[in-house]
């Protein structure tokens, strides 16, 4: 099925079209006009800045010049470096850039036909859940000098990467609005997909080869899945951002990863067999368009002649390519901090297990009518508001049959736009997860066990992976502080088929048999904690599961095999129209094979912990007569 995209500011790119080739005009953007509006808000333009086209820029205007690749790009005199790296990284996978700019055949100067070129062009960006389609016209900043003021291709003549940026300008504001920036927004926008932020110790990794293998195993992965990769140099306390370190990187600068790989070298002194040593390499690319790497494995350097043609072939270097060089994975890790990883993620049903697939849900931070911050309120801040915290959104899912690893991320409405107004700083988000009953499925009010986590932070995106045991969790997402408003999206991956779904009734709504018998008048929850010395013979632990009954409802744990001392960790909870009912837990003992078709069974009616023989079922129970208590 195709993706529904959605017009930005009701601009139709074909209308639009349409009329201008009608007129016999070319188009201009009255939403986002050729003026220092579109350029800044805080400072003046420079002097002598004009607005050209293409056509007067150079004879032959194309918007890609033999294809399109990462070394398209050179930055300019914005401070855009961490937009620019994605671009970059995006110019790498013609699937993904081909979302960005759709139809870009169509869209392509046609020398033998300039009647039907009309001055505009589409680009599209994945915005809180869902494609979006800007518009422009082909007007662009130009210096003093006759140079395209920002972004520009290595080719004169080729403007695709000035015209996305210019797309991606409107859509925030105006140019001065993309200066500053995480890398990992403009991954998300330019894929749709989700991004992972890994930070490195570049004094530990280099002394813990644990560590680096795993790393160097997480980027190789990653590579080989098509995700886009970008790393940084975190500046220190008193250290400048853009300052430059002797071997030539750049602190706070945002780098493209190109390429991972495992390659061989010839030894001085061969070994037993193959005379030849592994070396783990990374292919970087600066995306202000020169190399500026000085250390090992830089261009023209003498390691390279440790390498026969054919892998020197293999690795691109055959191929000019300026901004673009190699270095040795260990001198990566020596220097960068900070990795984002932008991963993809499909909602196919036939889609390989070794991919990530997503369930999402779109929630927002709100206060209750007359602006109170009361129970109905949805706004209640982090856990260290503890009055308000749990009237945050909540939203359930389940994990099923064996532990699982997900990657949890929550994402916010962009306030790029709002900077002119003084109001587009991001809100400091972050998220909790429960780990609550195995039958709730109604909203939490008591909080019981944290499973996970997040970090708070004020950026656009907070990602968490975890690996989450069998049972149901909740996720509840919230502000820093209370009170603050917003619309979010949270977003859930994981290699198993894995459902998210908001919790909005304090008590569960009852089914429709259920309505003709009375209310609920007490609410009681069961953790089943543990068993002991359960072991009838001495040959062989026995199988074991448990079984919770209370009135029609019954739970169950999942079977530990050959254990005399099963962990159940069970929590249910049940809304009970039989207060003096009893609440049954049957211990289920499966011993040998012989004995598959028998069950020897443990029936418990009350206290904290019973015991058959010589063993012993802990069980612990919390009763309330109002039913939001639990």
């Amino acid at each position: 099925m195709p993706e529904r995209v959605q017009d930005f500011q009701g601009q139709s790119y074909h209308q639009l079209r349409r009329a201008c080739l009608r007129r016999g005009a070319l188009y201009k953007d009255p939403l986002f006009p050729a003026s220092s509006q579109s350029l800044f808000y805080r400072r003046e333009p420079p002097a002598g800045l004009t607005w050209k086209r293409p056509r007067e820029l150079c004879k032959d205007p194309r918007l890609f010049v033999d294809g399109i690749s990462t070394r398209d790009l050179h930055q300019g005199s914005l401070g855009n470096c961490w937009m620019v790296a994605a671009t970059s990284c995006l110019a790498s996978e013609p699937t993904l850039w081909k979302k960005v700019i759709p139809d870009h055949r169509r869209q392509e100067w046609n020398p033998k036909r300039p009647d039907l070129y009309a001055g505009l062009f589409r680009f599209r960006f994945w915005r809180l859940g869902g494609w979006t389609e800007v518009v422009v016209d082909d007007r662009l900043p130009v210096s003093r000098e006759g140079t395209l003021l920002f972004c520009r291709s290595a080719t004169p003549r080729e403007f695709w990467s000035a015209l996305l940026e210019k797309a991606y300008a409107k859509l925030s504001g105006c140019y001065e609005a993309l200066e500053g920036g995480n890398t990992a927004e403009a991954l998300i926008d330019f894929t749709g997909g989700f991004s992972e932020t890994l930070a490195l110790d570049p004094e530990a990794l280099p002394r813990d080869a644990h560590q680096r293998r795993a790393l160097f195993h997480t980027l190789s992965g990653a590579h080989d899945r098509h995700a886009l990769i970008t790393c940084f140099i975190r500046p220190a306390e008193g250290e400048a951002v853009e300052s430059v370190l002797d071997c030539g990187l750049v602190r706070g600068h945002a780098y493209g990863v190109t390429g991972v790989r495992k390659v061989w070298r010839a030894e001085d002194k061969p070994l037993r067999h193959s005379g030849m040593s592994r070396l783990l390499m990374v292919r970087m690319r600066n995306p202000w368009g020169t190399t500026d790497w000085t250390g090992a494995w830089s261009q023209r350097s003498q390691e390279w002649q440790q390498l026969s043609r054919t892998e020197r072939e293999k690795m691109g270097i055959q191929v000019r390519d300026v901004g673009e060089f190699w270095m040795e994975y260990g001198d990566f890790c020596r220097y960068f901090t900070n990795v984002v990883v932008c991963h993809l993620a499909e909602k196919a049903l036939l889609w390989p297990a070794s991919h990530w697939r997503e369930e999402s849900c779109f929630g927002e931070w709100a206060l209750a009518p007359g602006a109170s911050l009361d129970h109905r309120s949805r706004c209640g801040g982090c856990i260290n508001h503890m009055e308000t915290f749990l009237n945050n959104p909540q939203f359930l899912l389940e994990v099923r049959g064996r532990e699982e690893e997900v990657l949890i991320c929550l994402q916010q409405e962009d306030r790029r736009s709002r900077r002119r107004d003084g109001r587009g700083e991001n809100l400091p988000i972050g998220f909790e997860v429960l780990k609550v009953e195995v039958n709730r499925c109604s909203r939490v009010q008591c909080l019981v066990e944290q499973a996970a986590s997040s970090i708070y932070m004020d950026a656009r995106s907070v990602t968490l992976r975890r690996t989450l045991a069998p049972g149901r969790y909740v996720v509840l997402p919230t502000t820093f502080q209370p009170g603050a408003s917003g619309r979010f999206l949270l977003r859930l991956f994981s290699h198993a088929h894995l459902r998210l779904r908001e919790l909005n009734e304090d008590l569960p709504s009852p089914s429709a048999f259920q309505c003709c018998l009375p209310e609920p008048s007490v609410v009681t929850t069961v953790h089943l904690r543990r068993a002991a010395a359960l072991s009838l013979t001495k040959a062989t632990a026995p199988d074991v599961y448990a079984v919770v009954r209370c009135e029609d409802c019954v739970v169950r744990t999942r079977v530990h095999q050959q254990s005399d001392g099963p962990e159940f960790d069970l929590r249910a909870v049940f809304y009970r129209r039989q207060p003096r009912a009893h609440i049954s837990v049957e211990v289920r003992l499966q011993t040998a094979k012989s004995e598959r078709g028998r069950s020897h069974v443990i029936d418990l009616r009350g206290g904290q912990s019973h015991r058959l023989g010589g063993g012993c079922v802990y069980v612990e129970t919390s009763s309330s007569e109002c039913l939001t208590d639990l």
